[in-house]
């Protein structure tokens, strides 16, 4: 299906996008003397898998279409791709069928919200702004455990966005992998604020319910003053917990030429117009699905960062039968 009518209207009169050979000439730039290492080497061969991306399917704020998102992911010689749409696993089996026919692994998962106290409660004041987790399946049972949590928070815990808690990702939290994800995360604001003590009360917790080998410190690169200093506090704590680090992109377009497009669908969410300057927008044309070459020369040098985003993949192993119908079974009375 095309565009909406009203889309086209505003997007007229936005002049010409970017250049995207651009991007690939000023990344490497970025990378020197990055978290008190020095610049990142080449690796011949290194391959890397995007974790953390948004499609259509985050609505009003992803642009990617799942069939151009897997066919670039292809076109950059990645042999698997994720889906963490906001809250949602609406997109999944669409992703899951394209990217089986485009000859990649398809990995699902979801960007949860978790509600500060219990998804249940819905003050204001305090329970107003939930926080970002980033959640993989890993096994059949993972994606089971995916789709309660995603149900559980429309049909329970939705307030502002769709929540769960803390009880309720233990509860059903086999078969899962997850991230400290991106600064909205529990544990990335907290050290952003400040907070140390309670961050790492945080972590504890995650620690204790996923476990070394499904709990991973995410690193990520935009252009936001605050993120070079929290990516740094992640590889201070780093020994004390002997964490493993994933690099990631926060993938909700393509291509960089169509962040401009994105921001046109940010106004649409926020009801602004592209005029306003204070308005809600991304920070700079970043937020794509960058090449290997580009994300090794953000995080080469950070030991792991690359590699465990493969390793993931690798262990990732789920099979979906697509064909014919799930019914649920009802108890006739």
């Amino acid at each position: 299906m095309g565009w909406p009518r009203f889309v086209v209207f505003i997007l007229h009169g936005i002049g010409s996008l970017k250049n995207p050979v651009q991007n690939e000439q000023l990344v490497a730039s970025h990378a020197a003397l990055r978290y008190n290492r020095p610049s990142p080497k080449s690796r011949g061969g290194m391959s890397f898998v995007h974790l953390h991306v948004h499609s259509e399917y985050s609505l009003l704020d992803g642009l990617s279409r799942i069939p151009a998102l897997v066919s670039r992911a292809k076109e950059l010689n990645m042999p698997a791709v994720a889906l963490t749409d906001h809250g949602t696993m609406f997109g999944a089996i669409h992703f899951y069928n394209a990217a089986k026919k485009e000859g990649i692994k398809p990995l699902i998962g979801m960007e949860a919200y978790l509600a500060p106290r219990s998804m249940h409660d819905r003050d204001h004041q305090q329970d107003s702004r939930s926080t970002h987790l980033l959640l993989l399946a890993e096994n059949k049972q993972g994606y089971q455990n995916l789709l309660k949590i995603a149900t559980a928070a429309q049909l329970e815990g939705f307030y502002y966005r769709p929540r769960i808690d803390r009880d309720f990702l233990a509860a059903h939290s086999d078969g899962l992998i997850a991230t400290t994800g991106c600064m909205s995360g529990e544990v990335p604001r907290a050290l952003v604020q400040g907070r140390q003590t309670f961050a790492e009360e945080r972590l504890d917790w995650y620690f204790d319910v996923f476990g070394r080998d499904r709990f991973f410190f995410e690193l990520q690169n935009h252009d936001i003053p605050e993120l070079d200093g929290l990516n740094q506090a992640l590889i201070d704590l780093a020994p004390k917990y002997k964490a493993r680090f994933v690099a990631t992109n926060d993938v909700h377009y393509v291509r960089p030429e169509e962040a401009d497009l994105q921001d046109v669908l940010l106004c649409i969410q926020t009801g602004s117009v592209l005029s306003d300057p204070d308005r809600m927008r991304m920070t700079n044309d970043s937020y794509y699905l960058r090449s290997t070459q580009e994300m090794t020369a953000l995080f080469g040098e950070v030991e792991g960062a690359l590699e465990n985003t493969l390793w993931i993949a690798e262990r990732a192993n789920l099979e979906l039968e697509v064909e014919g119908y799930r019914i649920p079974p009802f108890k006739v009375p």
